[in-house]
């Protein structure tokens, strides 16, 4: 809420105190009148017009000449309104001073109009002051002993201190809101900073690991065409900035139909390069539900997978298969090979912590294990899906139980 509208908010609420004074000042002089006929109250009644006009018009414009305007006149006229009680036989107000009190503190709510504290302060006093004044000249002009109003002067301090906490709790928010500014970004920016660190984290692990094992397989000191151009395609990451920024979704939604343009798929053929036999089944449809981001990371989660099988399963076999339903797609590696047990697993093994479960955790996915020493392991990725909807059957889900080529 800006300042500005704090004002305002402020002004209407000692502006709707000030109508309600008057208006209570009104319903009790014609009832003074009613009750005691005769009196002659109408030119009080008379008084109270003008203020009410004023008032509206001070209210309407918040012009500070309106506001000067009701100050003079409603101290005219709260005069007039005193006068006119004190010249009753006997005066009426000596039983009823609360009557009194309410064109008064009227005046005093012309505080209303000035947008800061000063100003508010001043105003209020001048209409403290206005009043006294104007009551004081009609006891001398009635001949009546003048004494001290403590409703009166009970509003004005009471408006006074809402005037200075207001404006003092104000400040203080002021010098809240840039601390809890700094708070969120700082929070904004930890967050940014821990994504950033796990993925670089994660991807210079898969990078290493895999230019190691490709160098390690090598024979003859040479490199396979394939591997030689994976290992300069991710130096190349590795030195330049592309891996700061997101993949850009995908614009044409045809591109993704496709299962051999697929990062998974490309995932599988850089494992199979490396000398790992892999069986692919499932609905292979499910990839054109991701968008770039989750296919990415759900492709590099699953040739760590692979990476891992190759490395310490014992084996040369694994099979990937991928799974469609309503809100998510799975994709699951399996391997009949050695097994082991997550939580034995050393400190420093980063594969299956950093490299599949933080990756995945981080596009808001799941990653759950399966691995028994001995009888080997199965890892299931879920990622979200792009579309709720997905075709009820399909010639690759029908077929699920077949394999595909993927070299």
């Amino acid at each position: 809420m800006t300042q500005r509208t704090v004002s305002r908010s402020f002004g209407r609420a000692l502006n709707a105190v000030a109508y309600t004074c008057l208006f209570a000042a009104l319903v009790s002089t014609v009832a003074f009148q009613f009750f005691r006929p005769s009196t002659v109250l109408w030119p009080a009644i008379a008084a109270i017009a003008p203020m009410l006009v004023l008032l509206y018009l001070s209210a309407r414009t918040r012009d500070t000449l309106y506001s000067i305007a009701y100050l003079l006149v409603g101290a005219a006229c709260t005069y007039w309104f005193a006068v006119t009680y004190y010249s009753q036989d006997p005066p009426i107000l000596e039983s009823d001073v609360f009557t009194l009190a309410l064109p008064k503190i009227a005046l005093i709510m012309v505080g209303g109009s000035a947008p800061h504290i000063i100003p508010r302060l001043a105003w209020c006093t001048a209409g403290y002051l206005a009043a006294e004044l104007a009551v004081g000249a009609a006891f001398v002009v009635t001949g009546q002993r003048w004494e001290f109003e403590v409703t009166t002067f009970l509003a004005y301090a009471v408006t006074s201190l809402i005037f200075i906490v207001g404006s003092l709790s104000r400040r203080s928010s002021r010098r809240t809101q840039p601390m809890l500014h700094r708070a969120a970004r700082d929070e904004q920016l930890g967050a940014m900073r821990h994504r950033l660190e796990v993925k670089a984290a994660s991807l210079l692990h898969d990078t290493v690991l895999s230019h190691l094992a490709a160098i390690a397989g090598s024979v003859d000191d040479t490199l396979d065409p394939l591997l030689r151009t994976q290992v300069e395609r991710d130096l190349g990451i590795l030195i330049g900035e592309e891996w700061l920024t997101e993949p850009e979704p995908e614009t044409d939604p045809r591109m993704r139909q496709r299962w051999e343009q697929s990062p998974l798929f490309l995932a599988i053929a850089e494992s199979r390069a490396l000398g790992l036999e892999v069986a692919c089944t499932g609905d292979f449809e499910a990839m054109s539900r991701l968008d770039a981001q989750v296919s990415v990371s759900l492709a590099l989660a699953a040739k760590q997978c692979l990476y891992n099988v190759l490395r310490h399963s014992g084996l040369t076999r694994a099979e990937v298969a991928v799974f469609n339903s309503e809100s998510e797609v799975s994709v699951m590696v399996i391997d009949a090979g050695r097994g082991f047990s997550e939580a034995e697993t050393a400190p420093d093994r980063l594969g299956i912590r950093q490299s599949v479960r933080q990756r995945i955790e981080e596009v808001g996915g799941v990653v759950q294990i399966w691995s028994t020493p001995g009888r080997g392991t199965s890892i299931m990725i879920r990622v979200p899906a792009l579309s709720s909807s997905f075709p009820s059957s399909s010639p690759s889900s029908s077929e699920g139980s077949s394999e595909v080529d993927v070299s």
